[in-house]
């Protein structure tokens, strides 16, 4: 199956503005008295994953903003555990007034593809808010170190093992994806965040790691790893030297690293439109716009209907590489 994710990235950043449009003209006198007094205290964006990797670096870059937006403080909350699965946990136990909300990674999709034990739907027991940004996955090796390219990668992938760390479902299933479509050995090593994968690879203890633009960038722009592979059409402008697995002869080689707001289920609709209208907001200050495009991130903001259809897509489409891949649900 040729994934969807980047296309639909594309197609749907087109639609910001069609957003912005579509909240205006939602009937704007009963909107205005449905949210005009929320948020009246400060409210939780949980980012159920340790501190430093691409989700958090983007809920403290939006969190700041909205603080200014609403007037109340937006406080980040960062609760590390099985893939993103115990700070979800809290969000989906959560009452549903807008408080309390989270920002995933494609993980909040794929874990129940790996997982037994997720205390929750992942469809059901949330409500998508928007798809906030999205940036391709990369492969990340050791600057200096035995991978000069990607092309060495895969010529030696194909006679001896390679490591590749993960930290979360959606780096696991892209690695395993890179190993069904180029045809290497690769040793799957599982971490608990993005941060402690680039410090292990800059130490030599694992050879590569998949993982988001935003984690690997100043890792990159500190000389210490260098960016062989990304998993997009076209060239990151962020890592003009590496190639995309098109490029490379592996044009199934796409994963969106995305970046999703979500909140317990049964939000009103009002707040979230309130909460999808501050958003573009904040994206549309020149300095923020900047910094999102400086970290590789493309900025989305999906309606709630076609953020539901690309979550529904993504399910499939990891479903096939998880079963493709003899990947047993622990």
């Amino acid at each position: 199956m040729r994934a969807s994710g980047i296309g639909i990235m594309r197609r749907l950043t087109l639609g910001l503005s069609v957003v912005a449009l579509s909240l205006v003209a939602i009937c704007p006198a009963s909107f205005a008295a449905d949210t005009t007094a929320w948020p009246t205290k400060a409210v939780t964006l949980m980012v159920p994953y340790a501190p430093g990797g691409g989700t958090d670096i983007i809920a403290r870059l939006v969190g700041s903003k909205l603080s200014e937006i609403w007037g109340q403080s937006v406080i980040i909350e960062n609760k590390a555990g099985a893939n993103g699965a115990i700070g979800s946990a809290e969000i989906a136990r959560s009452a549903p007034d807008g408080y309390k909300i989270m920002l995933v990674v494609g993980s909040h999709v794929i874990n129940p593809i790996l997982t037994k034990s997720v205390p929750y739907d992942s469809v059901n027991d949330f409500t998508p808010i928007t798809l906030l940004a999205g940036s391709p996955m990369v492969l990340v090796v050791q600057k200096d170190g035995k991978y000069p390219d990607l092309a060495s990668f895969i010529k030696q992938g194909r006679q001896t093992d390679i490591s590749v760390g993960y930290s979360e479902g959606q780096t696991q299933l892209t690695g395993e994806l890179i190993k069904q479509k180029a045809g290497i050995k690769v040793v799957p090593v599982p971490y608990k965040g993005g941060s402690p994968l680039m410090v292990d690879i800059i130490g030599g203890h694992v050879e590569s790691g998949v993982t988001s633009v935003l984690t690997a960038l100043p890792h990159v722009k500190s000389g210490k790893l260098m960016v062989i592979g990304t998993t997009d059409e076209k060239k990151l402008a962020v890592f003009p030297n590496a190639v995309t697995f098109k490029e490379a002869g592996y044009p199934e080689v796409e994963s969106l690293s995305w970046y999703g707001l979500f909140g317990p289920k049964g939000m009103p609709d009002a707040v979230v439109q309130k909460i999808l209208a501050s958003l573009i907001k904040v994206t549309q200050d020149p300095a923020i716009a900047r910094q999102l495009d400086e970290q590789g991130a493309i900025v989305i903001l999906n309606s709630q209907a076609e953020f539901k259809t690309f979550l529904a897509k993504e399910k499939v489409k990891w479903t096939e590489v998880a079963k493709n891949g003899n990947i047993e649900v622990q």
